[in-house]
């Protein structure tokens, strides 16, 4: 629901600059540059907490926005603030979640489980948008955010009432931070699949930082796009999302997890061309969504099928830090193309400026030494001691 409320109430209310929009984007994405550091934690048990203090962290974040608001005092600043604590919260969140997955379910079930936790995310962010757009023009986008936060405190209820035994990592013994760090990060350069899949993932994660950073401002401010308008946009997305995850498995069998990754990472540059031709209108409108529906269902079969790749052929001892070291470099470039798109836009319009995103990953190229065949749809679970680094 914040995906809607925060851009909106800073657009639409606040009055933000295009310069204080990518601020925005660039605080909230911040917190991923430094992502490295929760990967060492999350590969050690118990990982519960961390997944409860980072939802209570979040609740606690949004409630400010509505108290602020109804005092009169919500500034841009204090937002800028809370994007801060959504970027840190999310980076703890994801290490533990993700790290914590291949322990609980088997190894044949991974891509499966991987798929239905993909599927259920995209709900989730589809029924948010939907659910927060209603909320912004029922009740407007300052108080539409306290019922993010009640959505937060029902998570750290759900994930406390977890009785799963963590018994997956083999107890290790406790070495200094920068050292488990280093370990994690040589042996995901040293990791030849993990490490071609996480180079592509960084190619394609730059365009699409530039993208993302005046998305929401496009829409509202240059397309004209009310709130509802941009949730049912979003949430139509969403629904490709949802099928894109279900299907992963399936497409994974029948083309190859090779190619599933590689198709995802073609679409998604190429859709952005067809979105950055839309325009004002609901027929317009009607495209843009079909667009983004079709974007996000490769996006997330691709997104499915390269994460069951990599938490299948890593050591269950890395996982933690493999996802970190995997999310510092695909996010962690966005504060810097954050800041630099905030200085681009003031030579060029916001439109050309989208679509310098869009250039980069356009031509997407396989990187043949390290991914499986693009038509192997075989299990890619190492076969024995002798397949891990």
């Amino acid at each position: 629901m914040s995906t809607i409320a925060l851009p909106a109430l800073a657009v639409l209310e606040l009055r933000a600059s295009t310069t204080e929009v990518a601020v925005l984007a660039f605080l909230g994405q911040l917190p991923s540059a430094v992502v490295l550091w929760a990967g060492t934690p999350s590969d050690r048990p118990p990982k519960r907490p961390q997944l409860i203090a980072s939802a209570l962290a979040v609740a606690g974040a949004l409630v400010t926005v509505p108290a602020s608001a109804l005092a009169g005092a919500l500034t841009v600043g204090q937002l800028c603030a809370v994007a801060i604590v959504l970027g840190a919260t999310k980076v703890v969140h994801d290490a533990a979640a993700i790290s914590l997955l291949p322990a609980l379910v088997d190894p044949d079930q991974l891509h499966d489980a991987n798929a239905k936790f993909g599927a259920a995310s995209s709900v989730a962010d589809s029924a948010g948008t939907n659910a927060g757009a209603a909320l912004v023009g029922a009740v407007g986008p300052a108080r539409s955010v306290l019922a993010d936060a009640l959505s937060f405190l029902v998570s750290a209820v759900l994930v406390w009432r977890m009785r799963v035994p963590e018994t997956a990592t083999a107890p290790r013994a406790r070495t200094g931070l920068v050292r488990d760090i280093a370990d994690g990060v040589r042996y995901v350069a040293r990791q030849p699949t993990i490490r071609t899949v996480i180079a592509a993932l960084s190619t394609l994660s730059f365009g699409l930082a530039v993208m993302n950073t005046y998305w929401v401002y496009y829409l509202l401010d240059r397309l004209g796009a009310s709130p509802s308008a941009f949730g049912v946009i979003m949430g139509v997305g969403g629904a490709g999302g949802v099928a894109g995850a279900l299907l992963a498995p399936r497409i994974a069998a029948r083309i190859g997890i090779g190619l599933t990754i590689i198709v995802g990472f073609a679409v998604s540059p190429l859709a952005q061309v067809l979105l950055l031709c839309a325009g004002p209108g609901l027929r317009r409108q009607i495209v843009l969504a079909a667009t983004l529906a079709v974007q996000l269902f490769w996006a997330t079969a691709s997104r499915t099928s390269q994460r069951s790749l990599r938490q299948a052929v890593c050591d269950p001892a890395f996982q933690g830090r493999m996802q970190s070291a995997s999310t510092t470099l695909t996010a962690g470039a966005r504060p810097l193309v954050a800041a630099t798109v905030g200085g681009l836009v003031l030579l060029l319009d916001v439109r050309a400026t989208l679509a310098v995103g869009g250039a980069p990953p356009s031509r997407p190229r396989r990187p043949a030494a390290g991914l499986p065949h693009p038509r192997a749809a075989d299990d890619p679970r190492p076969r024995g001691r002798a397949a891990r680094p």
